[in-house]
């Protein structure tokens, strides 16, 4: 079988590397990549955001399979385009992954089918979104309505903070995403990731995640793609689990497909869990990045039947069987990041990080120039490890990132840092 993975992040690198070890695969190719998916497919400097020339690529190179790990392409209708044209395609429609692109799309949907959310209201008026928080008072939220690269949202403590996002929004801070803005009531609890496969009517759970948002240790600092990961999230117990699926997945499924517009894909739901139970963050029509990352790590079957059967709407007697072993993940970014950064610089020490029992090096930001590895990207690593526990997964992480000689890189570290402190209590 041919595929043919869109992206170039830590996400699509551990994509590569776990689709790569499938028997199924004759030959993987990644558009664009980067230099660590070099090793795993054969990269291809294709623009994923003209739909002629990957469509035109898969003809040429009789490709079998399209997976759409990013979220720009979907919103562009990526996966209408290539099923028009003949080809199959792991990612939801232009139309379903409205779920990540329209925050409001989402809240409306959630409102009219009684999915447990934050109470919100939709602005396209700067003044309008003012006079609601003054009303409403901080802590607030405010959302940035489009895609934003995972940066589009500010948690206000105080009302000044709050007015201040809405100005920068409407002011053209992230662009046509801050054309429109959803301010929602602020959640107090732990959040955490959950990821479904779905075929359009059923949905399979995948292994759950808890991402680290903030840029700084101690959950400090402004919002980012994601600062690290791992899994399983203990937060998410069983209970919370069966819940989150019978209250939020599956309406959202039947809810979709009444409008036409069937889910075919990964659902990613950020769930925060409250004094009043599991609420709905988010949605987002594809991997989580980082918790892709660990929840490839963790995956013992093969992945490409998943992802096929997600396409051909054959996911009802499906199953995915997980090693028990923890994964952690902490990202390596460059110092500056998510504001401004530099590029260029030489990253030297992955092999000897490598060497770390338990570990993997995914790649996010970098390209290679000869035979140096150059940061090229805000996130640029991600260093991967797993253990019996959380612990065991954290030390093993940190003790490659500290391998790694990369002045102009930094991270946090405290990556885990609720889960060490559930192990520890549980001694």
């Amino acid at each position: 079988m041919n595929i043919l993975l869109l992206g170039s992040g830590g996400r699509e690198h551990a994509l590569a590397w776990k689709i790569a070890a499938s028997p199924l695969v004759t030959k993987l190719w990644c558009a664009p990549g980067n230099a660590g998916i070099a090793r795993d497919a054969e990269c291809v400097a294709l623009d994923i955001s003209d739909h002629g020339a990957v469509i035109d690529f898969c003809r040429i190179n009789k490709v079998d399979f399209v997976v759409v790990g990013p979220d720009a392409p979907i919103a562009a209708g990526i996966v209408d385009d290539l099923n028009a044209a003949g080809f199959k395609a792991f990612g939801p429609t232009r139309a379903a992954g409205q779920l990540e692109s329209s925050k409001s799309f989402t809240k409306a949907l959630c409102r009219a089918n009684a999915i447990p959310t934050a109470g919100y209201q939709h602005f396209t008026d700067a003044d309008k979104a003012k006079a609601y928080i003054r009303a409403q008072g901080a802590p607030i939220v405010v959302k940035a309505d489009g895609l934003a690269a995972g940066k589009g949202v500010v948690v206000a403590m105080t009302e000044a903070d709050a007015l201040a996002a809405v100005d920068m929004m409407f002011g053209g801070g992230f662009g046509e995403a801050g054309a429109e803005v959803v301010v929602e009531e602020f959640m107090a609890g732990e959040e955490a990731s959950f990821f479904a496969l779905c075929d359009g009517e059923h949905a399979l759970e995948l292994a759950t995640a808890q991402d680290h948002k903030r840029a700084f240790d101690g959950d400090q600092g402004p919002n980012t793609g994601g600062m690290g990961a791992y899994s399983p999230a203990p937060v998410l117990t069983d209970a919370i689990r069966a819940q989150v699926m019978e209250e939020m997945i599956h309406p959202t499924l039947r809810a979709l497909a009444a409008m036409g517009s069937p889910y075919k894909g990964v659902l990613y739901a950020g769930i925060m869990i409250t004094k009043d139970g599991p609420k709905l963050v988010e949605y987002n029509a594809r991997f989580g990045d980082p918790e892709c990352q660990v929840l490839m790590l963790r995956m013992m079957s093969d992945i490409v039947p998943a992802l096929i059967a997600c396409a051909d709407g054959q996911l009802k007697n499906f199953s995915l069987r997980w090693y028990d072993e923890v994964a952690l993940t902490v990202i390596m970014a460059t110092k500056g990041y998510p504001g401004d950064y530099g590029k260029g610089f030489v990253i030297d020490g992955l092999d000897d990080a490598a060497g770390v029992d338990g570990v993997e090096i995914f790649h996010a930001g970098t390209k290679a120039d000869g035979g140096k590895i150059l940061s090229n990207g805000g996130r640029v690593l991600n260093i991967c490890a797993t253990g019996k526990t959380v612990t065991e997964a954290q030390g093993r992480a940190y003790a490659a990132v500290d391998r790694i000689k990369w002045p102009e890189g930094f991270c946090r570290r405290d990556i885990g840092w609720q889960a060490v402190a559930r192990e520890k209590a549980g001694k």
